[in-house]
């Protein structure tokens, strides 16, 4: 079949694609957010790159909203409009602080990209870097196209280990284009090996189902995107099953387009991912309810994941009468 199409009866139909604007257009309104405060908070446990499990602090900054509008993103319900004022990323991460445990690693999650100048302003840096320096290991996010220099100055500031993790997405080159990523697999290897090269540790990130590819399909591109991202010097991949609710993947649902991927699905990532034993696999959990379609062996399923998420190794299957899956 030729790439980028689907069979709708006797008829080859192309996929679809959406510019910004449509994108934009289908998005329902953001949450009201307080540019002196971070949208969310919390602690949550991680293997580490030894095999250690610690808990992590997970800071959500508030701030202006990614420019790379990609088609299956979310996160801009949680950002501003405009940049956010000096001074108030170093304020928000000392609110979190003051609320959180003390812990040895830290991420700073900002719905976009870090070193993006529009959303944490770079005369910033040196007092972020402050609040962070006493943490082992600083994870931030960040656009492949926007690793450079930025990357050098911040992780000279913090003095402990700094991550960076890039949306891969896929490796199939022609849904990638569909998503808007504004990335070509080349983007994104030029800017692991850039990162790797200056000490700085990676992470990607990887869709399981993106739109225009059904079950099986999804799962054998998860899997395809995982090789590819160690193969380029990726240390550590986080599995995110698509959601719907943006707007624009709703549009698709009722197109035949999209649908989100089952627990069957997640399970199978994560052991084939660990199988290759080339780095960390994590299956993002983050509303888990939503792909279970059982709900006698549902939570179970999901423990049996976080199992595997932190302890790295695929453990027996749970097996269940009530949807005879064994």
């Amino acid at each position: 079949m030729p790439a980028g199409v689907m069979p709708a009866g006797d008829a080859m139909v192309p996929w679809p694609q959406f510019t910004e604007r449509q994108i934009r257009a289908a998005r329902g309104a953001k949450q009201a957010v307080d540019a002196a405060r971070p949208y969310a908070w919390l602690v949550e446990s991680e293997c580490g790159p030894q095999g250690q499990v610690a808990d992590v602090a997970t800071v959500f900054l508030t701030n202006r909203e990614c420019p790379f509008c990609c088609l299956m993103c979310d996160l801009w319900r949680h950002t501003t409009d405009t940049r956010v004022p000096p001074g108030a990323i170093p304020q928000q991460i000392d609110f979190a602080l003051a609320h959180l445990p003390a812990t040895r690693h830290i991420k700073l999650y900002n719905s976009g990209s870090f070193f993006d100048q529009q959303a944490i302003p770079p005369a910033d840096y040196a007092a972020i870097a402050t609040r962070v320096r006493s943490f082992d290991t600083v994870i931030v996010e960040n656009h492949p196209r926007l690793c450079g220099p930025r990357c050098l100055q911040f992780q000279d500031l913090i003095g402990g280990q700094l991550e960076v993790a890039l949306g891969l997405e896929t490796v199939h080159e022609q849904v990638l284009t569909r998503l808007n990523k504004q990335m070509t697999l080349e983007d994104f290897e030029r800017a692991v090996r850039f990162l790797r090269d200056q000490a700085i540790a990676v992470r990607a990130f990887i869709l399981l189902r993106p739109p225009f590819l059904d079950e099986q399909s999804g799962i054998e591109w998860a899997v395809r995107s995982l090789q590819f991202a160690f193969d380029v010097g990726v240390q550590c991949c986080v599995v995110i099953p698509t959601r719907a609710g943006n707007g624009i993947l709703d549009q698709l649902a009722r197109a035949g387009w999209f649908a989100p991927p089952g627990l069957p699905a997640m399970e199978q990532v994560l052991e084939a991912g660990l199988a290759l034993q080339r780095g960390r696999v994590f299956m993002d959990l983050w509303d888990w309810e939503q792909f279970s379609a059982c709900a006698a062996c549902g939570p179970l399923r999901r423990d049996r994941l976080q199992e595997m998420n932190l302890s790295q190794r695929v453990v027996p299957q749970v097996a269940c009468a009530r949807c005879a899956r064994t």
